[in-house]
């Protein structure tokens, strides 16, 4: 699949293919293209297997806009957006191998649904803590 015509809008890239299909992606995926300007976003090259940002250093395959978790899931996108979470850490603390954490906060693997739960109540006990010490 080869695709053309990008657009950005209210946090997502849009890719149009050559029958006109748009494709989507969470920019949460793509920090550089989040933070960066139109203008950069605009300077694009597209090649072979998809789209590169040489400013930005950032590469998207066409491929991965067909990908079905186009936005993260919840427990991604708290990770993806608190960059200040050490997630090694915080992986030890719910006993789970950090790289397979990693690998499923960046979509590489899918959590079972009890994983994913186990993972969202660590994530609530954390912010308890928070609110618990702030409030002492």
């Amino acid at each position: 699949m080869k695709l053309g015509k990008l657009s950005f809008d209210n946090g997502f890239i849009y890719a149009q293919d050559e029958t006109g299909r748009t494709y989507k992606q969470s920019l949460l995926w793509y920090p550089a293209l989040l933070s960066a300007t139109d203008e950069q976003r605009q300077n694009y090259t597209v090649g072979f297997g998809g789209f590169h940002w040489r400013d930005l250093d950032e590469d998207i395959s066409f491929e991965s806009f067909t990908y079905e978790d186009a936005v993260p899931s919840t427990f991604q996108e708290f990770f993806l957006v608190h960059k200040e979470i050490n997630v090694s850490e915080f992986a030890k603390r719910i006993g789970l191998n950090p790289t397979l954490m990693r690998n499923y906060i960046n979509g590489f693997k899918k959590p079972s649904k009890i994983r994913e739960q186990q993972i969202i109540n660590a994530i609530h006990e954390i912010g308890k803590e928070y609110v618990s010490f702030c409030m002492a």
